[in-house]
């Protein structure tokens, strides 16, 4: 698309690549993914659970404001203070996420459907608000805001951190302290996925709701959880800027589209919190470097082109794998295949016949069962072999060591049938 334009792709690469590796650069890169990584994680966990909470936009715009409000309403110990703005804002956040859960719940609506409307509620929502009940008189701005949030109520910065590790900060940069909630927010994604119960409950009711009722799970408790979960981190999304920005209150220039953006956060990561955390580094790397693209005469807008052309693709190589790995699957089950030997399908071609060929033949005793012949076997050749090691014995013949009379069994192998001797228990066969 560069080229198409007139432009070198090179030359954007190259001046992307010097402007965003500056220091600065690289404070305001990460500062400005945390919010992202916040909202892929919230994107995620509703993935996990095969919810599509799409209204994390909503969810953490009516957070902001409420914990904005809240903040400046109340004096109270840095600490304290600091908590009870996060409490404010996960609660509103979770409890606005929560009223799309109950409709889908209860009454069986489309999350998608009723998170984009509750969207638009929100934001109505929150600019009523803001007009009437909660901004600050201001006189001669035209900026509706809430009233700033004390110093008590404000996040530290990493500045003293980087400084004792030998790292020059520029002057009027900082590196939010909000990155540690959002490694702590991570850890506990992580572990919550991975190491809990309640974790392997969500994956199992997005896997399959019908087999995780089946096996005891309460999957409208599940999914009730999951979104109450993914809406009270999304309430997180808006504190970075709230709580460590410059102006410390909520109002009309607020950030927007974070939970938008946070949907191909989390596509791009495949719902990991490891790869959540490059794929908001990678978007906000993009933004902040693309500032620099005016200077040769190239649209700056051309970042957000790039973000949805590198998540098109990666959703697209991940579509094409995971039909690769049904395909593999499929060919394992059509040539009776245990599952240790479906490895043997990726070899080439000639080593794949030679799999498919290795079926039961005469002599194999690792293909036939105990106790039958290996030329009436037809259960296919596995990795795991059968405890004899030499051909199981041919049935032996009947022995004619008792009176041949018709209708005993085996006569028919004695051939013909001779009365039986008066003298004798054996019989001329």
């Amino acid at each position: 698309m560069l080229a198409a334009s007139g432009n070198d792709p090179l030359q954007v690469y190259r001046t992307m690549l010097d402007s965003g590796t500056q220091t600065r650069s690289l404070l305001i890169t990460v500062n400005n993914a945390v919010p992202l990584y916040l909202a892929g994680v919230a994107v995620a966990i509703g993935f996990r659970t095969a919810l599509f909470n799409i209204g994390v936009e909503g969810q953490y715009q009516l957070a902001a404001l409420l914990a904005a409000a809240a903040g400046a309403a109340v004096d109270l110990p840095p600490v304290l203070h600091v908590a009870l703005v996060l409490v404010v804002a996960v609660t509103v956040g979770a409890t606005w996420a929560g009223v799309a859960c109950v409709l889908k719940v209860t009454r069986g609506v489309s999350e998608v459907i009723s998170t984009i409307m509750l969207n638009v509620i929100a934001a109505g929502l929150a600019a009523y608000l803001l007009a009437e009940h909660l901004q600050e008189k201001v006189v001669g701005s035209n900026n509706s805001a809430t009233p700033p949030l004390p110093g008590s109520a404000q996040f530290p910065t990493l500045d003293p951190l980087l400084r004792t590790l030998g790292v020059q900060v520029p002057q009027g940069t900082s590196l939010g302290g909000f990155v540690v909630v959002a490694v702590l927010v991570g850890i506990g994604y992580g572990v919550l996925i991975g190491r809990s119960r309640f974790g392997f409950e969500l994956k199992a009711t997005g896997l399959n709701p019908a087999a995780a009722v089946a096996s005891g799970v309460d999957a409208k408790r599940t999914v009730l959880l999951a979104m109450l979960v993914s809406g009270g981190i999304a309430g997180l999304v808006g504190m970075p800027q709230l709580l460590g920005g410059s102006a410390h209150a909520y109002g009309l220039d607020f950030t927007a589209g974070l939970g938008l953006t946070g949907i191909g956060v989390a596509l791009l990561g495949r719902n990991s919190p490891v790869g959540i955390a490059f794929a908001a580094l990678l978007f906000a790397f993009l933004e902040r470097s693309s500032s620099s693209l005016q200077f040769i005469n190239v649209p700056r807008q051309i970042y957000v082109i790039m973000q949805g052309s590198i998540v098109l693709s990666v959703v697209v190589a991940y579509e094409t794998v995971r039909r690769l790995g049904v395909a593999q699957a499929e060919r394992a089950v059509r040539l009776g295949l245990e599952p240790a030997a479906r490895c043997r399908l990726w070899r080439p071609r000639r080593a794949r016949q030679r799999v498919a060929a290795d079926r039961c033949r005469p002599g194999r005793a690792d293909c036939c069962s105990a106790g039958s012949a290996c030329s009436s076997c037809s259960r296919p050749c596995g990795s795991s072999r059968a405890r004899t090691t030499s051909p199981p014995a041919a049935p032996s013949a009947p022995r004619c060591d008792s009176p041949c009379r018709s209708g005993w069994p085996g006569s028919a192998a004695c051939g013909p049938s001779a009365p039986a001797s008066s003298t004798s228990g054996s019989r001329g066969c």
